[in-house]
């Protein structure tokens, strides 16, 4: 008997698979944007985007400064979020399917899975049939066989195995969902999570509203454009910001949905993105987001590229307003999780429950690690880095630098530590190798055809070594 065929008849013979018998009966409401930036909202500093729900819900939450997406592009850190495990480990390093090889570039990145293995166990797995539970809106975990119905949910909305939409404004359709002409799709997956909130108010529901929005292509309704375009908006791009606004208008949808249908005191909301925002994308001349004043965006090791806005609402437990500077990763979800609803945690997972930090304690310092063997679209390189308390080291694969940095005081990552401080680097080094044994991460291989004339693929947001302080 398979794993997975063991949990379906432990749900049809008693309810919950993994979930104890005095679990308690808490909604868990997950919003995932796609490639929102840490710096693209109100409660994160920006100051021309609007975005009244999230500064309202903020208010009333505990919000996190130092969290961070497992991985800098999206397909890893949502299987990090379903699992609780890195991406390393589940051999998931890079965006489902990836990137065609550059024929010329000085390493090849290693074969990765294509799907999340129906060998682990997932948040709705973990809660069982006891929840009613629903995938809304990007999936990109797997195809055929691989969908959020076979990954333990009730319900799949939006979802497939690709990780963009193919335009924002219908007319067109996706699994269970068809837009009408000029219907837009942010809106639609919205009226889809608040129709699935307000069905059943006496069941406990798992919600994973992961939109696509702000994920290319560029698209919003055209007058919020016009709205941007009248606007000292920086850099950044009229659309975009327009983009982030509805995001914001989802957020208070969602949460309106909760309120009115009374599940308010009994529903923990999260909200989080997958990776940093854009900030350059392949040859594109101009900027998509500013992510200052944090180092370079998606697709980059850099804190651009995986530093998140997490705010977390748990009733009875976070302290409305508390800021939480904690550094914490999208591992800690599903252990997080498993707290609130008093589940077994599955075996092997990697992240803490984030509920101490929630009620105002600490948790133990831990390292955090990121593993990412691949040239991404937006100018990366394969990399790898580690955080711990307050200091960061990149290791770049090509040539095996390292790069070192005190976020504290230099959170911009400009200031190259790793000659005046030999032995924070050494150390950390010695963790990350220690730590990429432990998971058997993959690694690239030197490309036989390298060629420095031809190495270049001229992306516009490739960042230079940065020169070590002497």
């Amino acid at each position: 008997m398979t794993r997975r065929t063991f949990l379906e008849c432990a749900a049809a013979a008693g309810g919950a698979t993994l979930l104890g018998a005095s679990a308690k009966q808490m909604n868990i409401l997950f919003i995932l944007m796609d490639d929102l930036g840490w710096h693209d909202t109100q409660p994160y500093g920006n100051t021309f985007i609007d975005t009244p729900n999230l500064t309202k819900f903020a208010a009333e939450s505990s919000r996190f400064t130092n969290a961070y997406a497992a991985c800098p592009v999206c397909s890893p850190t949502r299987a990090s979020i379903m699992t609780g495990k890195y991406p390393a480990k589940l051999h998931l390093t890079d965006w489902i399917p990836g990137r065609k090889p550059w024929p010329y570039a000085k390493l090849l990145g290693p074969a990765f899975e294509q799907q999340l293995p129906l060998s682990e166990t997932t948040i709705p797995e973990v809660l069982g049939k006891t929840y009613r539970s629903a995938a809304i809106g990007k999936w990109h975990l797997g195809g055929e066989g691989f969908s959020p119905k076979d990954q333990g949910f009730g319900i799949n909305i939006g979802g497939t195995q690709a990780g963009s939409p193919a335009k924002y404004f219908g007319p067109y359709s996706l699994p269970n969902l068809t837009l009408e002409p000029g219907e837009f799709l942010t809106r639609r997956l919205s009226l889809e999570g608040d129709k699935f909130i307000r069905a059943e108010p006496k069941q406990p529901f798992f919600l994973y509203e992961a939109h696509f929005t702000v994920h290319l292509p560029l698209a919003a309704p055209p007058e919020l454009i016009e709205k941007y375009k009248k606007r000292d908006i920086g850099d950044c791009d009229p659309t975009y910001c327009a983009m982030v606004e509805t995001a914001d208008e989802s957020v208070g949808s969602l949460l309106r949905a909760v309120e009115e249908s009374g599940q308010s005191d009994r529903t923990i909301v999260v909200f989080f993105s997958d990776n940093g925002g854009v900030r350059y994308q392949a040859k594109r001349p101009t900027p998509i987001t500013n992510n200052t004043p944090l180092r370079a965006g998606k697709g980059h090791l850099f804190e651009g590229g995986i530093r998140e806005p997490l705010i977390i609402r748990w009733p009875g437990v976070t302290r409305p307003g508390s800021v939480i500077d904690t550094p914490v990763s999208s591992i800690d979800f599903l252990p997080t999780f498993c707290d609130a609803v008093g589940a077994t945690p599955p075996r092997g997972m990697d992240g803490v429950s984030l509920r101490p930090l929630l009620e105002g304690k600490s948790v133990a310092e831990r390292p955090l690690f990121w593993h990412y063997p691949h040239y991404s679209d937006q100018g990366g390189r394969p990399s790898g880095a580690v955080r711990l308390g307050e200091w960061k080291l990149i290791e770049f694969y090509e040539d095996n630098r390292t790069e070192l940095y005190n976020l504290k005081d230099n959170p911009g990552e400009r200031s190259n530590l790793v000659v005046k401080e030999a032995k924070k680097a050494e150390q950390l080094r010695k963790l990350l190798v220690e730590w990429r044994k432990s998971v058997s991460a993959s690694m690239p291989k030197p490309n036989p055809n390298y060629d420095s004339a031809r190495y270049s693929e001229e992306l516009t947001g490739y960042e230079p070594p940065t020169p070590p302080v002497t």
